[in-house]
């Protein structure tokens, strides 16, 4: 079976989408390539600030966004690069032309599934404050109750290319109060908030700010969040995992995010952060993050 990639407006952005005969479905923002909405079994997955900005340039504060080429504030960029501030473009998915049917097959053991994929590359105003050439695409993947997310690099410059950066998800929760996420423990953390580095404990519970840098575990984390799971995995490309929660004193200062915003948000991020990953001239990377309704 298939389906048609919609173009139109969510949440004000200039968006892509498509939904699964299942119900499922992804709202994609041109801006940054940023997935904005991912909807399984009916409820929304993702967290989106309704105060975020809708200049169509500064960082949409919810979804995924990309962050390309550095993380925070390690490095010359401004805070988390460029990525998520650049007009993408829709892209050919293993052939399909970008302005055709996105395929939405059913696989014998009558899975639904789609892919959409979006492209960006280097140009005079990229090279005026990262003067490397690259071609990336963002390439997002629904089947039912999974979404995948994946960003992949290609060096196409003569020179080595180094970088580092995230997929910055921020999941819906009802109540950070009653949110656990499992899948840590004993990984080595480092609590920027305290600068103390320790383990990850086996479950962890956000109080307060929460701000913390945990070396990738091989198997998937799992996010409780009152009567609803999800677990997450990300691909070994990705070092680290970042779990962010402002809290209420750190929340109050965030601009494009409401008062109440901390409570209904948690960031669990494929990331980057302390070693930056170099790939050889004409070589690629790619680095995904899976999320699956349990």
């Amino acid at each position: 079976m298939s389906g048609t990639v919609s173009a139109g407006q969510f949440a004000g952005y200039p968006c892509v989408s498509f939904a699964l005969p299942c119900g499922d479905s992804v709202q994609v923002a041109l801006q940054g390539a940023q997935v904005l909405s991912w909807v399984s079994g009916g409820r929304e997955r993702l967290y989106l600030s309704p105060a975020a900005a809708q200049d169509g340039h500064s960082a949409i504060r919810g979804g995924v966004p990309v962050c390309f080429p550095q993380f925070n504030e390690r490095g010359s960029l401004p805070k988390h690069g460029f990525f998520r501030n650049q007009a993408w473009r829709q892209a050919s998915v293993d052939g399909i032309p970008a302005n055709a049917e996105v395929l939405i097959q059913q696989s014998a053991a009558g899975v639904e599934q789609g892919t959409l994929c979006l492209a960006l590359s280097d140009d005079a105003a990229s090279r005026s404050v990262w003067p490397h050439p690259f071609a990336a695409r963002l390439v997002v993947h629904l089947a039912r109750g999974v979404l995948r997310v994946t960003l992949a690099v290609r060096n196409t410059g003569d020179q080595p290319l180094a970088f580092s950066g995230a997929l910055h998800t921020y999941l819906a929760v009802d109540d950070i109060g009653q949110t656990r996420l499992g899948g840590l423990g004993g990984q080595r953390e480092w609590d920027s908030v305290s600068d103390l580095y320790g383990q990850g404990s086996d479950t962890l519970v956000i109080e307060g700010e929460f701000d913390r840098v945990y070396d990738a575990a091989s198997g998937p984390l799992l996010l409780q969040d009152g009567a609803h799971s999800l677990q997450l995995r990300q691909s070994a490309s990705w070092a680290n995992t970042v779990v962010w929660n402002p809290g209420v004193k750190r929340g109050a200062l965030v601009p494009d995010l409401p008062p109440e915003g901390y409570l209904r948000m948690l960031c669990v991020e494929a990331a980057q952060v302390f070693s930056p990953i170099s790939v050889a001239a004409g070589q690629s990377w790619q680095g995904w993050q899976e999320l699956r309704a349990v």
